[in-house]
């Protein structure tokens, strides 16, 4: 694992996604920082405090907006002295996006990202996924638990039972339920902080990630929510991994993914803002 060449970009942001918390950027910290990165890995708002802690009382996680989210990542990148490279995971890869069109950022990774308002495909296995926050209206304004088999399901699918287990005992924590509404009916909401200008030509560059065994967020998803971007002459850029489930942060073989994405963002921040590889743009 080679240095990276920092130049103007010194810093990795990270975001974390729904049902998880900081943590599960860890090992991406130490690898990024080996590479004499300085990485930031931020709790959404009030969401600061240890797995157990939220568990016990999830009431940080429930009183979760996205917009709130969002500006919470604004404010921790605005005050950066030079734009770093943005990464989210999941609805972190939805922020990203989000934080990328509103200027913010060298370069941007979105991973198995949440969709954007605009793409309409909402697989079996998404609903699914989310199902134990979405099946009632109420849980709108809740923080609900996240059992061993719904992580084995949507994170844990590639992974034994035993190991799933054990990646939920360190990272889950409830859902925040309003944050699951605000993105499964981002395309009802007028004024939906999921909404992007994806015919911007003046933002920073974007790769969007996918995993071919993504319960979560289906690869198709993700190719989808790319091609909206095939307007604008900014560089954007679509990767998938073969058989990565929505825990590609952490399960094994999670150091390609993690080398990928931070090899891709340190060339793309290094070119010409309206640069493009015509090879890498998705097409719908």
């Amino acid at each position: 694992m080679g240095s990276a060449p920092l130049g103007d970009v010194d810093t990795v942001v990270l975001v974390h996604g729904l049902w998880m918390t900081r943590h599960s950027w860890e090992r991406w910290v130490d690898r990024y920082a080996e590479r004499g990165l300085r990485v930031l890995a931020p709790a959404w708002p009030g969401m600061e405090g240890e797995v157990q802690q939220l568990r016990d009382d999830p009431t940080p996680i429930a009183q979760q907006r996205m917009a709130d989210i969002v500006d919470h990542y604004q404010r921790v990148i605005a005050e950066l002295p030079r734009p770093p490279i943005i990464m989210g995971h999941s609805f972190g890869g939805l922020f990203t996006q989000v934080l990328v069109d509103r200027g913010l950022g060298a370069a941007a990774v979105a991973i198995h990202p949440a969709p954007i308002k605009g793409v309409l495909k909402l697989p079996l296995s998404t609903l699914r996924s989310g199902f134990s926050i979405l099946r009632s209206p109420a849980n709108r304004h809740r923080a609900v638990p996240f059992t061993q088999d719904d992580f084995h399901y949507a994170f844990g699918n590639t992974m034994s039972r035993a190991d799933s287990d054990r990646a939920w005992e360190r990272y889950a924590v409830p859902g925040a339920g309003r944050v699951l509404f605000e993105g499964a009916f981002a395309n009802l909401d007028p004024n939906s902080t999921a909404e992007v200008d994806t015919r911007r030509d003046d933002r920073p560059p974007l790769l969007l990630i996918a995993g071919g065994a993504d319960h979560v967020v289906p690869p198709g998803v993700v190719r989808s929510n790319a091609a909206l971007y095939t307007k604008s002459r900014a560089l954007t850029a679509f990767h998938g991994f073969p058989g990565r489930s929505h825990f590609t942060v952490g399960q094994d073989g999670w150091e390609e993914v993690a080398d990928y994405a931070l090899d891709w963002a340190l060339r793309a921040a290094a070119l010409p803002r309206q640069a493009t590889i015509a090879s890498e743009t998705p097409r719908p």
